[in-house]
């Protein structure tokens, strides 16, 4: 185990990298949609808009912070906080490259032998955010909204654990780590309908977590304002987004590690440059791009579910699909193999 002084180092730069990632994810975001829309996106400030993110983030500090009369203050400046925290330190467990591959020290943070509970119980606590900011800002608008977004997020979380099933019970084991050295597709193609399955239900379930298109419903204004968020403003209000957004890169990279072979590359590679398929960070990182520019691409296809057809969309459908992918599973583990 590194000293915790390496352990806070890491987690300093690891915190800066994403945060990092947040911004220029907003501007990914924007010139992506105005590609997939026939428009133009940022391209003013700085070249093709690379400053943009940094005006953004200017602006959102210096504009009027509101606050509610009769808001519950501490809870209310407390909210956005619990939300980025969380979305945050989940981060920690993910492995970026085999072990002693960054400057001689292990390329994360923690490892876990739980590393996989980890994930999903931290990433789960970022709903307390949710609910606490619609209720503290003492508002019908986003009490309602807190409610509504926090019965989706618990309500595809039953998705979310039964889809990882799969992965559990081919690996055997809960450490990240040892997933990707294991490698679930490579142990028999027998497996592979129950995978393919699990990781169609994860996907789902990990985009209504974020509330990405088409389960974005605290932005839909017809239906609550913006729900939960109704009543922030400024850094508080940015605070939420930048939480959703980290939110996506974290559920990049855990489907990554699951399902995608993590820091690993294809092996072919190998032929080109020795080693190369195991290259710390990079794989790793293409693959977190590739699955945030699905992201993307799906906020500029899908139209919005309504509230009722979000909730039977994942009790109906989801969490039968992901059950049954952990029973295909285990049933080939018990009786096939």
């Amino acid at each position: 185990m590194d000293p915790y002084w390496v352990i806070f180092l890491k987690a300093l730069v690891m915190s800066v990298l994403l945060l990092g990632g947040f911004a220029y994810l907003t501007w990914l975001q924007r010139r992506l949609l105005a590609r997939f829309q026939h428009r133009i996106g940022p391209n003013r400030t700085g070249w093709e808009g690379l400053l943009q993110p940094i005006a953004d983030a200017i602006k959102m500090i210096f504009k009027q912070d509101v606050t509610p009369t009769h808001a519950d203050k501490v809870v209310f400046i407390l909210a956005p906080g619990i939300s980025v925290v969380f979305a945050l330190v989940a981060f920690g467990a993910i492995p970026a490259g085999p072990a002693n591959s960054l400057f001689g020290m292990d390329p994360w943070i923690v490892d876990l032998d739980i590393g996989l509970l980890y994930v999903l119980a931290t990433t789960s606590i970022g709903v307390y955010g949710i609910f606490l900011g619609g209720w503290a800002a003492n508002s019908k608008y986003s009490l309602l909204g807190s409610l509504r977004s926090s019965a989706q997020i618990i309500s595809y979380e039953l998705g979310l654990g039964l889809s990882v099933l799969s992965v559990i019970m081919i690996a055997g084991t809960l450490n990240l780590r040892e997933i990707v050295e294991i490698n679930v597709w490579s142990v028999s193609p027998l497996l592979w309908p129950g995978l393919l399955v699990a990781l169609f239900a994860f996907w789902i379930s990990a985009t209504a977590e974020v509330s990405n298109v088409p389960f974005d419903l605290p932005e839909a204004e017809q239906e609550l304002v913006a729900g939960y968020i109704t009543e922030y403003s400024s850094l508080k209000f940015a605070l939420f987004f930048m939480a959703e957004y980290v939110g996506m890169i974290t559920a990049s990279a855990f489907i990554s590690t699951l399902f995608l072979g993590g820091w690993k590359g294809p092996g072919f590679v190998d032929a080109l440059v020795p080693g190369m398929s195991e290259w710390p960070f990079v794989w790793l990182f293409l693959k977190i791009f590739v699955l945030l520019t699905i992201f993307i691409w799906l906020q500029a296809s899908l139209m919005r579910f309504r509230y009722d057809q979000l909730m039977r969309f994942g009790w109906v459908w989801l969490f039968e699909i992901a059950l049954g992918a952990a029973l295909l599973t285990g049933a080939v583990i018990a009786f096939v193999l």
